[in-house]
């Protein structure tokens, strides 16, 4: 595993932006270096303490499935090796933890699908019996499964605000309803393969995001992360039971000590007992395991 990194500060590259976890860096004028930092965001805020090895594992999950589902849709991936376009001194840096991208034109939706009521889909369908304007049945559960998988897209909001769920129609004025229709379809397909294949391996995907980019060209390509425990819901199947909420391969533990201690939520974030970051750690590498075997 490579050394912690809570945030990486290249000098040989310019740099573009920073996110809550990842860094990009500009490399010529087609192309980006992505760093995954071993940053922790909770309730939209990033916390003090980096969770060790996160960025490895985020980076390694997310290759694990661009390359298992490239039938489906084109990806951002290059087969630049990172290591080779930063200067000696900054392989550390990138060494097991980024990627070298191709630069796309930003799509700017989340492409949200859902196959189990949880999270915000939860509370939208206890109040209204719909997400994002998709009508489900009567007198479901939390976490329960969904009678098939639902499209709920989201606007993309900028560092340290809260994406927001739209309907279908709003998307479709936001981007057109060709590229709509294309990104839902593309979507649903890549939540279908990896759910079944996630459930061989004993994680149930609860719900998911994707990203996604046109080339020159306009062909979609899917970017950023890809179904990882940072942009993913992960249920172990063997302790889920519907009207629960089932205990996640990702930064519950840290939600749940932030909840107990009542913090208001905004930045600054507390300090994370060493042993929540520990738990933090593990529940990544079981999920990168569990998955990849």
């Amino acid at each position: 595993m490579t050394s912690t990194l809570f945030e990486s500060s290249l000098h040989s590259l310019p740099l573009i932006g920073r996110g809550k976890v990842r860094e990009n860096y500009a490399l010529g004028l087609d192309r980006m270096l992505i760093v995954t930092s071993d940053r922790l965001s909770a309730f939209d805020v990033i916390m003090q303490e980096p969770i060790p090895g996160k960025g490895v594992v985020l980076n390694a999950m997310a290759n694990f499935w661009f390359a298992r589902l490239a039938h489906v849709v084109p990806n951002h991936l290059t087969d630049v090796n990172p290591e080779s376009v930063v200067a000696s001194d900054e392989i550390e840096q990138v060494r097991g933890r980024a990627v070298v991208v191709k630069k796309l034109r930003p799509i700017p939706i989340e492409a949200v699908v859902r196959g189990y009521l949880a999270g915000s889909g939860w509370k939208d369908y206890q109040a209204q019996g719909a997400i994002c304007g998709v009508t489900l049945p009567a007198g479901l559960r939390n976490a329960e499964k969904l009678p098939q998988p639902i499209f709920t897209p989201a606007t993309k909001a900028e560092m340290g605000h809260h994406d927001e769920n739209i309907t279908w129609d709003q998307m479709a004025h936001a981007i057109g309803a060709e590229l709509a229709r294309q990104v839902r379809e593309v979507s649903l397909e890549l939540y279908r393969q990896a759910s079944e294949y996630a459930a061989t391996r004993g994680i149930l995907i609860a719900d998911t995001k994707f990203e996604f980019g046109q080339d020159d060209s306009g062909r979609l390509v899917l970017m950023d992360e890809v179904l990882t425990a940072d942009s993913s819901r992960f249920w172990p199947a063997e302790e889920y039971t519907p009207g629960s909420n089932p205990p996640s391969f990702d930064k519950q533990f840290v939600r749940d000590y932030l909840e107990s201690i009542n913090w208001n939520k905004t930045a600054p974030a507390p300090h994370l007992p060493e042993e929540i970051v520990e738990r933090t750690a593990a529940k990544y590498r079981e999920a990168l395991s569990r998955l990849t075997g």
